[in-house]
């Protein structure tokens, strides 16, 4: 078992995807060396000998077909871009969540605000956002004070976010979804 937790199961998904050396079962490979150059139909042990004199392995490039793509690479190196490819390929997969601010209708101007700045954080950082108003007691009274401090947010935040569930009072609770504003691309 690894002690560096989930690395180890990704290393695996990989080496398990991809025949190396000694895997490799076809008795001839179409080879191409580490220069990049195609060499051509050979034995598996005439492409092994190659890979070991030049100190680097032999991995399967595409199995799936007759005879099967060999390259002449450092398998480590490979392995270590195509994990990192990945990561990077997850990171700008973000899907973002859901951050819930809560108000009532008798928030003051500075709560607001500082309400609205984290509001600002979130959407900035891709989360869509819940803003609530939560009315207690009598407090029910004041519905319009809850929506126009919600429509009021909206307006502010109408530079990062569109409003993608307008205002809607559910029980004691008003509440209206915010998401970001996607980038145009060009």
């Amino acid at each position: 078992m690894q002690a560096s937790g989930h690395t180890g199961w990704r290393f695996r998904l990989i080496r398990n995807k991809i025949r190396v050396n000694g895997d490799i079962r076809s008795p001839r490979v179409r080879l191409i060396d580490d220069e990049g150059s195609h060499v051509g139909v050979v034995e598996i042990g005439e492409a092994m000998n190659m890979a070991s004199e030049a100190g680097l392995d032999l991995v399967e490039i595409s199995g799936n077909v007759d005879p099967p793509v060999c390259r002449i690479m450092d398998y480590g190196k490979y392995r270590y871009q195509q994990n990192r490819k990945a990561r990077e390929a997850r990171k700008k997969q973000h899907s973002g969540g859901l951050k819930e601010i809560k108000f009532r209708p008798t928030t003051e101007h500075h709560d607001y605000d500082f309400k609205m700045k984290h509001a600002r954080e979130f959407l900035s950082d891709r989360y869509k956002v819940k803003a609530t108003v939560v009315f207690r007691g009598r407090q029910l009274v004041y519905k319009d004070q809850g929506k126009d401090l919600l429509d009021r947010l909206a307006g502010d935040l109408s530079d990062l976010a569109v409003v993608e569930k307008p205002p809607v009072l559910e029980g004691r609770l008003m509440s209206m979804i915010l998401s970001p504003v996607r980038e145009k691309k060009g």
